[in-house]
């Protein structure tokens, strides 16, 4: 490459990384501005992302972002390859251009992450917007709501058949979109843009990092785990279809996810819900208190125990080194998208749970 040609590239890669950097810096700014965000963004921009979207690409039946995925650290396994080389070769002039060029493209994917998506996780939360901002709760009361959950899911258990046990999963796909588009016509802050769920290509890879499922923020697609166990498979579709709702913390898609599938009249989909509930409600009541705790267990029935055996017996035979160093990451993740909790923000559903049935009580 001739010096001149050399010196001109480098000049237009650091005015375009100074360019992404102060575009990034002015969303850093505006994700301080909730209300802002909730007005521009979620209930401005976010909307019509979606409409134009999410049906183009819900025709492909496979899933457009895992294909994008996969392409892209193919690229990035390539391309450090090829920077490997040219160190070992001393071309240190194009192993800084490509450096200097893998940087512009992060910068364009952060941009996209959030422009596209992302910025939804800087509205005001979901105990604001749906007026269940009272989250305080005692100990007798959340105890009061464990038991009330436990007694759904043992009843909800009891009535399904073998055939409810065995259903396909393009059948709890459609039964977990009609459950989301349900709530979305009954209650007032859970707006659908066409809500779809696929089952992801890297299930897997998902198996071995402890994954029931995921949104892709670039293609706007739900993804789900379609191997866990098949009562896991309808909560975490309404969880995921969620995300596409424009909630973006755990415990808000978790939230979401737990009306969409209460108010199903679907059996499985209903025990699927009381099912996520219990497994909350129990550890949020040990944290509180142990002795409570050990007095509800004898209360769970022994199907649906069993069935939290079997769900952990899955997910152990998988656990592994790399479950941990993906939750690692994952807990950062969370962190700087406005979830100080990181993992723990999952855990928060209670919160909202307690705010709308607690007090009642």
């Amino acid at each position: 490459m001739p010096f001149t040609n050399s010196k001109r590239t480098f000049k237009i890669r650091l005015i375009s990384i100074a360019a992404l950097a102060a575009a990034i810096y002015l969303l850093i700014l505006f994700a301080g501005y909730p209300q802002a965000v909730e007005c521009y963004f979620s209930e401005g921009a976010y909307p019509i992302i979606s409409t134009v979207l999410h049906p183009v690409l819900n025709i492909f039946p496979f899933s457009v972002g895992d294909i994008i995925y996969i392409l892209a650290i193919g690229h990035l396994a390539y391309a450090l390859i090829i920077f490997i080389k040219r160190l070992l070769k001393k071309d240190f002039l194009t192993a800084g251009f490509r450096v200097l060029k893998l940087i512009i493209k992060v910068q364009i994917a952060i941009l996209v992450f959030y422009l596209f998506w992302g910025m939804n996780y800087f509205r005001p939360p979901a105990g604001e917007r749906l007026n269940l901002r009272d989250t305080s709760y005692t100990t007798d009361k959340l105890k009061a709501v464990t038991a009330m959950l436990i007694d759904s899911a043992n009843a909800t258990r009891a009535r399904l058949t073998v055939h409810d046990m065995k259903q396909e999963n393009d059948s709890i796909y459609k039964t977990a979109i009609r459950a989301v588009c349900k709530l979305s016509s009954d209650s007032v802050g859970f707006r659908t843009y066409h809500p779809d769920i696929k089952s992801s290509l890297l299930t897997p890879l998902l198996n071995f990092i402890g994954t029931s499922g995921y949104f892709n923020p670039f293609t706007g697609e739900a993804q789900i785990n379609y191997q866990m166990p098949v009562f896991n498979r309808p909560v975490v579709a309404c969880h995921e279809m969620s995300h596409q709702m424009g909630y973006g913390p755990e415990d808000e898609a978790d939230f979401a996810g737990f009306l969409a599938g209460i108010n199903s009249n679907d059996k499985l989909l209903r025990y699927s819900a009381y099912h996520m509930a219990v497994d909350e409600f129990m550890h949020a009541l040990y944290y509180r208190d142990s002795l409570e705790n050990k007095k509800l267990r004898p209360r769970v029935s022994k199907a649906v125990h069993q069935d939290f055996v079997d769900e952990r017996k899955y997910w152990m035979t998988y656990q592994g080194k790399l479950n941990v160093i993906t939750g690692i990451f994952y807990d950062h993740y969370l962190k700087v998208n406005n979830q100080p909790q990181g993992l723990d923000t999952y855990n928060r559903m209670i919160l909202l749970v307690m705010a709308k049935y607690g007090r009642s009580l």
